[in-house]
């Protein structure tokens, strides 16, 4: 597998990765279009700030990483693992997710808004105040995150399945309709529910 230095970290418009290492690289502030990477491996790696359209991840892994702040419009991520990296303020927008665990992540205050999800897992993520509106969550599992302050409205959450979450003050439970939760967990969808139906809770 090539491996890229700190000397190769400026990407290229219509770049083509394949099989490449990208160690303790700094990638971020950078805006690129149409840019692939297949079987690539994520090391500590910044793409903090960087916005890409149309990029395409396949078969990738990112290892400790600093996301932060990264803008993904009308792009795709395939048969991926996102761990134990930072994802705060990431924007991934109407773009598809397939095949993607992300596990032992900071993603509070990303966006997902309009994605479309299929066979994706996220693990022991904090998800505070994310948003999901509008996103294709069918099938999606979220287990062990936090997800207080998270916004579903108008996401199509059929077949999802949530266990052991933190859903205090979770948005736009409407949107909750076909989804599976635990009883442990329902409970703290009692108040959002109520808020929805009007109905005030008295102490």
């Amino acid at each position: 597998m090539e491996e890229v230095g700190t000397s190769g970290a400026e990407l290229a418009h219509d770049g083509v990765y394949l099989s490449t290492r990208f160690c303790d690289v700094d990638l971020s502030a950078q805006d690129v279009e149409d840019v692939e990477f297949e079987r690539c491996r994520f090391q500590d790696t910044r793409f903090s700030g960087t916005a890409m359209r149309r990029a395409s991840f396949a078969d990738v892994e990112f290892t400790s990483c600093d996301l932060a702040n990264l803008r993904l419009v009308d792009s795709r991520i395939f048969n991926a693992v996102v761990q134990g990296s930072r994802l705060t303020g990431t924007s991934m927008s109407e773009c598809g997710l397939r095949d993607v665990l992300f596990v032992n992540c900071r993603a509070d205050l990303s966006s997902f808004r309009f994605g479309r999800f299929k066979s994706v897992v996220f693990r022991d993520c904090n998800l505070a105040d994310a948003n999901f509106q509008g996103a294709e969550l069918g099938g999606v599992r979220f287990e062990r995150c936090k997800l207080t302050g998270a916004q579903f409205s108008g996401a199509n959450m059929k077949g999802a399945r949530l266990s052991e979450c933190d859903l205090y003050g979770v948005n736009g439970i409407q949107s909750f309709a076909g989804a599976t939760v635990p009883a442990a967990d329902a409970q703290a969808l009692l108040f959002a529910l109520a808020a929805a139906m009007g109905i005030t809770i008295e102490d």
